[in-house]
């Protein structure tokens, strides 16, 4: 029952002025509280934590490893029980800081184009966006909603479906004209196969000949980091590279690219998940406004 006697949001959101303002005196200032008051309402949370928070000195504070994880969590916490209150208000809106991940294609095609519309549409909203192909760990880099292609690992998480894409093999016309269209699967081994690098790519191109599953193995002069710069690579006539249709499709209309193989195509899709936390029913309101928006807004398609 003590426990529960210890206003610890108070506390915390002193704690959270004092590391923001850089010492005691500046937080007493704007707590209305004395310094020394300060002082010891950072001791007992040290002591009920069992850990020191902060170094002291005579010129400045500095945060222990275990004081900046305390830190960086109680900002998020203040933020999302400042959000809670807005959102049982009647006249809540989306605000507060969204951080979001995607894959880089994804990023490229959606969601960097569509930004300003969505902060127009909420502009009490700050976002965080970060591109890479690599999976991060939600939890651990404090991401709100990450965009992932391909089927999703078993989690805790929540996940809602954005669309679904096949891949499709694709060139420019002009390395086309300068090494030939492979009229066979084996017939791309003869060519120069541009692959990426980051841990989850596939290490071959699934296709299918004679009625038979079969991988091509991609052993090209160049890879990517990410999918973008792939599509980057193969629009520059380096050679043959397999991407999402979402990707390709306005170069393919344009005829700056060609697709190749296309019979030969055994039709696999990739499904794309926005995935979030969302464990108990509970959602920040920035994030389902975003998740909708996302669904409203974005059209993959399967072509």
């Amino acid at each position: 029952m003590a426990r529960l006697e210890v206003n610890r949001s108070g506390e915390l959101e002193v704690f959270v002025r004092v590391i923001e303002l850089g010492g005691f005196s500046a937080a007493a200032r704007a707590c209305g509280m004395t310094p020394s008051a300060i002082s010891k309402l950072i001791s007992r949370m040290e002591q009920r934590l069992g850990t020191r928070l902060v170094n002291r000195s005579t010129r400045q504070l500095q945060l222990t490893p275990e004081g900046c994880v305390f830190y960086e969590r109680g900002v998020r916490l203040l933020a999302d029980l400042d959000e809670a209150e807005r959102c049982a208000s009647a006249h809540a809106a989306p605000r507060g800081r969204l951080r979001v991940n995607a894959n880089v294609p994804f990023g490229h095609r959606f969601l960097l184009p569509l930004a300003p519309e969505f902060l127009q549409r909420h502009p009490e909203v700050t976002l965080d966006i970060v591109l890479t192909d690599e999976v991060i760990d939600i939890l651990e880099q404090r991401t709100d909603v990450a965009v992932r292609a391909g089927p999703l690992k078993s989690s805790n998480l929540m996940a809602r479906k954005l669309g679904e894409t096949r891949m499709v093999i694709v060139a420019t016309p002009g390395y086309l004209a300068r090494h030939g269209t492979p009229a066979t699967p084996e017939a791309l081994l003869s060519h120069n196969r541009l692959g990426t690098s980051y841990a989850r790519a596939q290490s071959g191109w699934p296709l299918r000949h004679g009625g038979e599953d079969i991988v091509v193995p991609v052993t090209g002069n160049a890879q990517a980091s990410d999918g973008e710069a792939l599509h980057r690579l193969v629009l520059a006539g380096l050679g043959l590279a397999r991407l999402a249709a979402f990707q390709v499709r306005e170069d393919i209309a344009a005829g700056r690219l060609l697709p190749v193989l296309e019979d030969a195509n055994p039709g696999d899709i990739e499904e794309v998940h926005a995935v979030f936390v969302g464990q108990g029913g509970y959602l920040p309101l920035r994030v389902r406004a975003f998740l909708d928006f996302l669904a409203e807004r974005v059209d993959i398609g399967v072509r």
